[in-house]
């Protein structure tokens, strides 16, 4: 009998090529794919969301968002995705559909994503210039604080964006979650918006 083996790949794998890229000189932009992370969609069933923001709170210790933003606790940032549902992303195991069960059975419904995503982190002086290329949202900082999120698109492609906290040295970070299948296209087009800006490439297993 033939054995099996599964290695799992990032849908970037080819398409990453760590280093600089676009102009030279000083990047205005970093481009950073975060590998390795627990994603589940927690969708309210009918008539259960007060029921599934409660069992939240009582897990995560952190309120649910009811709005488009992001809400972070001591080891899951929680990312509204739509009406009465939800992403949660962490590291480790910690929070993956096995641990939540106990805790959602009853108010909601869970969908593992932790392979069907790719996870995007935007940032730099000129991150701003890169996404308002791709983007309709406004991201100026009075507009979309940290904190807050959006279930939209960028170059036709469907994606949940959001801002993280800043970077040691004051700049913005956005980070991205989109199809795994559409991942590659986006990827392209994000080097192609900010080549003139010059892009440091990178990957990490950090949020």
């Amino acid at each position: 009998m033939a054995e099996f083996s599964w290695e799992v790949h990032s849908p970037l794998e080819r398409a990453l090529v760590a280093g600089p890229y676009g102009t030279h000189g000083d990047a205005g932009v970093s481009l950073t794919e975060i590998r390795n992370f627990d994603l589940v969609q927690v969708m309210a069933r009918r008539g259960k969301a007060a029921e599934m923001a409660t069992a939240a709170k009582g897990h995560f210790g952190v309120a649910a968002p009811e709005t488009p933003k992001a809400v972070q606790s001591t080891d899951a940032a929680l990312i509204w995705s739509g009406p009465d549902q939800f992403f949660v992303l962490s590291k480790g195991g910690k929070h993956a559909m096995d641990a939540l069960a106990p805790a959602f059975s009853g108010p909601a419904s869970l969908s593992d994503q932790s392979h069907a995503r790719v996870l995007i982190s935007i940032s730099g002086a000129k991150a701003r210039m890169i996404l308002a290329k791709l983007s309709s949202i406004d991201l100026h900082a009075e507009a979309f604080p940290i904190g807050a999120a959006a279930a939209t698109s960028m170059d036709h492609t469907s994606v949940t964006l959001w801002r993280g906290n800043e970077r040691t040295d004051g700049q913005a970070v956005f980070n991205i979650l989109v199809f795994a299948t559409f991942a590659e296209s986006l990827w392209h087009t994000m080097l192609d918006s900010g080549a003139e800006y010059g892009i440091e490439i990178g990957h990490s297993e950090e949020f």
